[in-house]
């Protein structure tokens, strides 16, 4: 493969190389990373080694050749052993979906994957619709919480179905002040999450939930769980001294 913007390396330039990148010699697995002449096959070859010292993640990442190959670039800030001042500074050049793609690989570290997640929903506001409906359905859950708030209710409901979306995540979104009302109404009707106990808890407190649907709840929930619920509720006064009185008789039964 041919570099960017530079005329391709003699073959035998090429073949010192891939030496160079098989090396047990730090100083030339360095060398073969900072040389301008690495093409992408040999740098992702490069970024296969496991005993890939970090000096030379640090090179490579000043090789401004080889940066201009966005597989490489993605690969680079991916790097579990890439420090995080050198992934971060790469990262915030990636497209959104690149950074998806960095956030969703197991080996990237907590740190980093948490800092590349805060980028994307930095970036949200000026995202497209469908791009917002593609991270709803593929993104992290970190991602897919900020989006349970969205405008949009299409991207609401593919965000509530999002593989990674946790219980948590729910939860924290319906004590948020204000909540959207229509969300309260999807959590409470939603085949999933409107089962969890600490879901339906959450959804006793709230005072966008439902009559019918808090009604339920609280006939459903053990009785100490529902009047624990309801003793820290701000569903409307009525309502919550109906439910209470519910519970009340059910724990005499």
């Amino acid at each position: 493969m041919l570099g960017w913007g530079a005329e391709r390396a003699p073959d035998h330039q090429l073949e010192r190389l891939e030496k160079l990148i098989h090396s047990h010699v730090e100083d030339e697995v360095c060398a073969a990373a900072e040389n301008p002449h690495l093409n992408e096959d040999l740098a992702k070859a490069l970024l296969t080694r496991r005993d890939l010292p970090v000096r030379a993640l640090e090179r490579m990442a000043k090789n401004s050749a080889i940066l201009k190959s966005r597989p490489v670039l993605v690969a680079l800030v991916a790097h579990p052993k890439t420090p995080r001042f050198v992934s971060l500074p790469l990262a915030r050049s990636l497209y959104t979906f690149e950074l998806m793609s960095v956030a969703l690989q197991p080996p990237v570290p907590a740190d980093v994957k948490i800092a590349i997640e805060q980028l994307i929903v930095d970036r949200l506001e000026k995202l497209s619709l469908g791009e917002r409906i593609t991270l709803a359905k593929r993104g992290s859950a970190r991602v897919a919480e900020r989006l349970l708030i969205d405008a949009d209710p299409r991207v609401v409901d593919l965000a509530m179905n999002n593989p990674y979306l946790t219980e948590a995540a729910i939860i924290r979104t319906l004590m948020c002040d204000p909540v959207n009302p229509h969300f309260v109404e999807r959590v409470a009707r939603h085949s999933k999450w409107s089962l969890r106990t600490d879901v339906r808890c959450a959804l006793l407190r709230n005072p966008s939930t439902p009559m019918a649907a808090a009604l339920q709840f609280a006939q459903t929930l053990p009785a100490d769980i529902a009047r624990d619920a309801l003793y820290n509720s701000n569903l409307p006064h009525s309502v919550k001294t109906y439910l209470m009185i519910e519970i009340q008789n059910r724990m005499r039964e």
